[in-house]
C-alpha cells in the first residue's frame, strides 16, 4: 500500500496537532482526555504554494514544513487520513511560529 501524500492548496497549511499533558503548579500531570478542547499548537506537515494577489503574483508562505506554530482555536478544519487526525488552516489562522 502506498503512502498518501497531502498537498494543501493556495495559502493553506496542513498541521499535525501537538497535544501536551497539562501540569499544575505543584507538578501534578493531568492526562489528556477526550473531553479536552482542540489543541492550539501544531507541527507543520505541508504548506501550499502561497496566496495569489489580484494581479496573479504569488505571495510566498511564511511558515515551513517542520516548524511548530500556534493557531486560532476554531480556525482550522479537522480531517482524518489513514486513521490519523490533521488540521488544515489558512495561513491567516496561524498566530505565531515557536522557536527554540
Amino acid at each position: 500500500m502506498s503512502k498518501l501524500s497531502i498537498k494543501p492548496l493556495g495559502d493553506r497549511v496542513l498541521l499535525e496537532p501537538v497535544v501536551e499533558d497539562a501540569k499544575t503548579k505543584s507538578g501534578i500531570v493531568i492526562p489528556d482526555t477526550t473531553e479536552k478542547e482542540r489543541p492550539e499548537k501544531g507541527r507543520v506537515v505541508a504548506v501550499g504554494e502561497g496566496k495569489r494577489r489580484e494581479d496573479g503574483g504569488l505571495i510566498p508562505m511564511s511558515v515551513k514544513k517542520g516548524q511548530t506554530v500556534l493557531f486560532s482555536k476554531y480556525g482550522p478544519s479537522e480531517i482524518k487520513v489513514d486513521h490519523k487526525e490533521y488540521l488544515i488552516a489558512k495561513e491567516d489562522d496561524i498566530l505565531a511560529i515557536l522557536e527554540n
